[in-house]
């Protein structure tokens, strides 16, 4: 096994879970302090209603997956089996969870996956460089679409349930989105016209850059990413119409049912209607900036939006709890399943003297 295989193993190892989830509960067990209502949780009346809307978040998670393995399938020409395409989803979940958001959420890992799984190097690029090229085409289209419907105000402020008074998140939150958007849509169009115009340019551009003598010591990197632009390129060439469609049918599904899950339990606990496309809307900004976040998954981070953002909508007292919730079916699963999978993948990925050798790079 080369020695960068050895590394990716050893940053994405199984005890790394235990930062993201210290952060996270820390975060939710603050909010949890500060925001406690006895009497909320008094309150909570359990029915039929509940636990179909519970299910139905679960059932998001599932479909949020499927979508993603549909993609992923699609994108490797069918040569992933439904069990594998599992395995590669939720090993890349893993990676992304672990990762922060600013640093690509394990983009390279994924397509080690994807490698080990008998995919050959420039299909493995191809599949994952466009799957991460999809991700921003979805948000490329949403952010502006919730914006322009809703409206800034509705968008970016809040309801103080005790004087029935707009309060705004103030400044820092849109022009964070904004920020955030534009930085996304320029990588995503510097992409685009590197997987379909002209991606020897860019790889010409990139070690053009990186000649500076402040940029030198990244060169490397970036004749790597020159090159993987151009392999990924070549593979999309002449492809049919099922698989752009699939790709990018998997990819708004994927997305859409992630932003629903918070719809879903909403529904669970709160009898008042709720403008639920509002709810929705601010879970696009909400995702977009946590896409920054500096630590792993948005941990800390995601928590405390999530109370900001959308405590008018949650019963008072209960926000910190239902944004535990939210975390505990649509983060943290994927540390465990990921942690438990890891091993057993490399056990059944490698030479026997590269298990030895992985096995204890990750302990």
């Amino acid at each position: 096994m080369q020695p960068d295989s050895r590394q990716l193993l050893h940053t994405f190892r199984p005890s790394r879970i235990f930062l993201p989830i210290l952060i996270g509960l820390g975060a939710a067990s603050f909010l949890l302090a500060r925001s406690f209502d006895r009497e909320a949780f008094e309150s909570i009346q359990w029915s039929w209603n509940s636990s179909f809307w519970i299910f139905m978040a679960l059932l998001m998670m599932v479909v949020r997956d499927g979508a993603y393995m549909i993609r992923i399938r699609a994108l490797t020409d069918d040569q992933l089996t439904w069990k594998n395409a599992f395995v590669v989803i939720m090993l890349w979940e893993f990676a992304s969870a672990l990762a922060p958001g600013m640093l690509g959420g394990g983009f390279i890992f994924a397509i080690f996956i994807l490698n080990r799984e008998k995919i050959n190097m420039g299909r493995s690029i191809t599949a994952i460089m466009l799957s991460s090229f999809q991700d921003g085409v979805f948000l490329a289209i949403m952010a502006p679409l919730v914006y322009y419907t809703i409206g800034r105000e509705k968008l970016f402020s809040t309801l103080d349930l005790e004087n029935i008074s707009p309060v705004k998140f103030g400044d820092g939150f849109f022009y964070t989105f904004w920020a955030v958007y534009y930085i996304i849509l320029a990588y995503k169009l510097f992409v685009a016209y590197a997987l379909f115009v002209n991606p020897r340019f860019i790889k010409w551009l990139l070690l053009k850059i990186f000649s500076w003598p402040i940029l030198r010591r990244w060169k490397h990197n970036a004749l790597e990413t020159g090159n993987q632009l151009v392999v990924a390129s070549n593979g999309l060439k002449n492809k049919s119409r099922k698989f752009w469609v699939h790709s990018f049918a998997g990819t708004f599904a994927s997305w859409t049912a992630r932003y629903t899950i918070v719809n879903c339990l909403i529904f669970a606990f709160h009898d008042v209607p709720v403008d639920h496309f509002i709810v929705f809307a601010r879970q696009v900004v909400m995702g977009i900036i946590i896409l920054f976040s500096p630590t792993p998954g948005g941990s800390g981070i995601a928590e405390f939006m999530f109370s900001d953002f959308l405590g008018e909508f949650i019963p008072k007292g209960l926000s910190a709890s239902l944004g535990l919730l939210w975390r505990l079916i649509s983060y943290y699963p994927y540390l465990f399943i990921g942690a438990i999978l890891l091993p057993r993948w490399i056990r059944k990925r490698f030479t026997k003297e590269e298990t030895d050798v992985s096995i204890k790079k990750i302990n």
